[in-house]
C-alpha cells in the first residue's frame, strides 16, 4: 500500500506559523509620531504671516494699506502695557457671555418643546423658520429704537445670532433620531421621560455640540456690529477709533483677537464633546 504525501508550497503558511500582517495603521502612527500634527497645523499660519511680511517689507502693501507683522505686535504690546487691550477684551467678553446665555437657553427651550412634541412643533418651528431668514444685522435700528444705545442692543443682537442656529440643529437632532432606538427603548418598558434621557437627548447631542460651535462664531460676528452701537468700551470701539485715525496697525490686533477669542471658544467646545461624546467613536481623517 503506497501512501502519497503532498508537500505545501515553499513559503506557504502552516498552522504554525501565522500569516504576517502589516496593518496601515502602524504606518500611520510612525509618520505622526515622526510629525506631530500640531506642527502641521502651524505651517500654514506661519508661512501666511511671512508672505505679509515680506510684502510690507518689499513696498508691495504700504503701512497705510496694511500695517507689517512687525509693526501689529509691537502695537500690541503698546495696547497690552497701556492697559487698554485688557479692558477691551473683558468688556467684549461681558458682551459676549451674557448674549450666549440668553440665546443657548432660549434655543434649548425652544427646540426641546418643538422637537418632543407636534404641538409644540406647530405653534414654534414656524414662526422660527421665518425668523431665522432674517438678517439679524438689519435688526439693529429697531434694538435701538426699543432698547436705546446702552448694552442692552448689544446683548440681545449677540442673544439672536446664537439662537437660530442652535434652534436647528437642537431640532435637528431631535427629529432625526432613530426611530428602532425608541422602539426598542418602548419594548424594554422605559417609559417617555426615560425614553427622553436615554435614548433622545443623547442622539442629538451630537448636533446640539455643533450648533454651539456655530452659534459661538455667530456670536463673535455679531458683537462686531454690535459695539458700533455707542460703545465706550470693548475691541469694536477700539477699532471704530483706529478707523478714524487710519490706524491700520489697531485695526489688525483688534482682528487677531477677535479671531483668537473665537479660535479659543472652540477649542473649549471641541473639549466639551471630547467629554460629552466619549461614547461615541468618530472618524478622525485617513
Amino acid at each position: 500500500m503506497t501512501v502519497s504525501t503532498e508537500r505545501a508550497p515553499t513559503g506557504a503558511p502552516t498552522e504554525r506559523d501565522p500569516i504576517p500582517v502589516t496593518t496601515v495603521q502602524t504606518r500611520t502612527a510612525e509618520r505622526e509620531n515622526r510629525f506631530p500634527r500640531w506642527l502641521f497645523k502651524l505651517i500654514s499660519p506661519i508661512a501666511l504671516v511671512v508672505l505679509w511680511q515680506v510684502l510690507t517689507s518689499t513696498g508691495v502693501l504700504s503701512d497705510d494699506t496694511l500695517a507689517s507683522p512687525a509693526t501689529v505686535a509691537g502695537t500690541a504690546v503698546e495696547l497690552w502695557d497701556e492697559g487698554r487691550l485688557q479692558d477691551a477684551i473683558v468688556a467684549s467678553l461681558q458682551r459676549v457671555g451674557a448674549g450666549l446665555v440668553i440665546g443657548v437657553v432660549v434655543a434649548i427651550v425652544l427646540a426641546t418643546l418643538s422637537g418632543l412634541f407636534r404641538r409644540g412643533e406647530d405653534i414654534i418651528d414656524a414662526p422660527m423658520q421665518m425668523l431665522r431668514t432674517v438678517p439679524v444685522i438689519g435688526l439693529i435700528p429697531l434694538l435701538i429704537i426699543w432698547f436705546g444705545i446702552g448694552e442692552q442692543p448689544k446683548i440681545v443682537l449677540i442673544a439672536l445670532a446664537v439662537t437660530f442656529p442652535l434652534y436647528m440643529n437642537i431640532y435637528g437632532g431631535i427629529r432625526n433620531v432613530d426611530a428602532g432606538l425608541v422602539e426598542a427603548a418602548k419594548t424594554l418598558g422605559l417609559g417617555w421621560f426615560a425614553q427622553v434621557r436615554h435614548i433622545i437627548l443623547p442622539a442629538a447631542m451630537p448636533n446640539a455640540l455643533v450648533g454651539l460651535r456655530y452659534s459661538l462664531g455667530s456670536a463673535w460676528l455679531a458683537l462686531v456690529f454690535g459695539e458700533t452701537i455707542n460703545a465706550t468700551a470693548g475691541i469694536g470701539y477700539e477699532m471704530n477709533m483706529a478707523r478714524e485715525f487710519f490706524q491700520t496697525d489697531v485695526i489688525v490686533v483688534c482682528l487677531v483677537l477677535y479671531a483668537l477669542l473665537g479660535l479659543v471658544a472652540d477649542f473649549i467646545v471641541r473639549l466639551l464633546e471630547r467629554t460629552v461624546l466619549a461614547w461615541r467613536p468618530a472618524f478622525s481623517g485617513a
